[in-house]
Formats: structure tokens, C-alpha cells, sequence
């Protein structure tokens, strides 16, 4: 499964991003945001046991979502995180050799920048696809002026900042899509909560894109 195929097949693009999330948890928290109709999601690797959360949420979910692990600062990580079966590496800065490994090991790359310098060193790593991060802080107007320089085919993320009340504001700026950490999850939320926040925040991309 690829991120390609899951925003073509009409999945919201909005990645969960699962910060602090315990193996525990894991499953039903992974559970209520699919129901809820968000496919993407991420465990930072500075939660609890990251790869024991990832190696069971893709065994359960991994037929109807693309999971993975953010936070993804080195080599030796990204192979760690394939080993596990993650399927999208996520990470918070642009460091070329990572990428490349995780686009060798046939990984889904969103690697995070803030300059357009970075933005095209990921791109030159191998990325399809950029994170801009932190996001609330530059606004959409930045990701239209870095998307008037980057190539047409790579797509923009917005992370940071970023929930139910601004993803029509990231979308309309031009971003392919958001991750959402905090607005969805925060360590201790049950599943039903973070459900109801899936739900919220599905519900306010189908009115962005009309």
C-alpha cells in the first residue's frame, strides 16, 4: 500500500501522528482512527516501545492503512522501522543519507524542512513528498511561495499547529495534505475520544474540499 494509491482510492490526506501512544493503547487507538476514516498514522520513535506499537497496529491495520514511525532521526532507525513492517518514515529535519535508506528499503518519505534549501535536499534524497515543519508558525502563504520553486510533482505537508480549524487554510495554500498530533492524540486519551476528534477533523476536510 502506498499514499499514492490511498488519497487516490479518496482517504482523507491527514496523517495521525500517535506522540506518546503505549503498545497497550496502540491497537485501539489505531482502531477508532480508522473507523473514523483517517488511513495514515505514525508513532513518533520517542514514544513508549515505538516499533512494538508499529509491528502490531501494521498487523492488524496495514491492509487498510499506512502505518509507520515519525521522528525518524537516523540510518540505523529507518531500519528499524521497516524491520517492524512500517511502511511511511516521517521525519522532523532533512538528513540525506536517512532518506535515501528509506527510499532503498522502499519506504513512503516525508521528511520535514522549513528552508527551500532543505526542501530540495530531501527532494534530491529521494522524496516525493516534504513536510514543512514547524507549520503554524510560517503559514499557508509560505507553502505557496516554497511550491512556486520546488518541482511540480512534489507534494507539500503541513505539521505543527494544524487541526480541524485550519486544514481548509493549509489545503487552500496549496499542502497535499496535514499530519495532526496533538488536536487527535495526547498521551492518556482513550479511544473514544480520539475518535471523536478523527471524526471532527474528517468531517472539516470534506467541507474544505467541498
Amino acid at each position: 500500500m502506498i499514499l499514492d494509491d490511498l488519497l487516490a482510492d479518496g482517504a482523507p490526506p491527514i496523517a495521525a501522528i500517535l506522540r506518546g501512544v503505549k503498545p497497550e493503547e496502540a491497537l485501539d487507538v489505531a482502531a477508532a482512527l480508522v473507523e473514523a476514516g483517517i488511513r495514515v498514522i505514525e508513532v513518533p520513535f520517542n514514544s513508549p516501545d515505538p516499533l512494538v506499537s508499529i509491528a502490531a497496529m501494521q498487523q492488524a491495520f496495514g491492509d487498510r492503512a499506512l502505518i509507520g514511525g515519525g521522528t525518524v532521526l537516523t540510518v540505523e532507525a529507518v531500519e528499524a522501522l521497516a524491520g517492524a513492517g512500517g511502511r511511511i518514515m516521517v521525519t522532523p529535519n532533512t538528513v540525506p543519507d536517512v532518506i535515501a535508506r528509506g527510499a532503498e528499503l522502499g519506504l513512503e518519505l516525508l521528511p520535514g524542512f522549513m528552508t527551500p534549501s532543505e526542501a530540495f535536499r530531501a527532494v534530491e534524497a529521494g522524496a516525493r513528498r516534504v513536510k514543512l515543519f514547524p507549520a503554524a508558525q510560517l503559514g499557508p502563504a509560505y507553502v505557496k511561495a516554497v511550491k512556486d520553486v520546488l518541482p511540480k510533482h512534489v507534494g507539500v505537508w503541513a505539521v505543527g499547529g494544524t487541526g480541524a480549524d485550519t486544514i481548509g487554510d493549509w489545503l487552500a495554500g496549496g499542502c497535499e495534505g496535514i499530519g495532526v498530533g496533538g488536536a487527535l492524540y495526547r498521551p492518556g486519551d482513550d479511544a473514544l475520544t480520539v475518535r471523536a476528534r478523527a471524526v471532527d477533523l474528517v468531517a472539516a476536510w470534506q467541507r474544505a474540499k467541498g
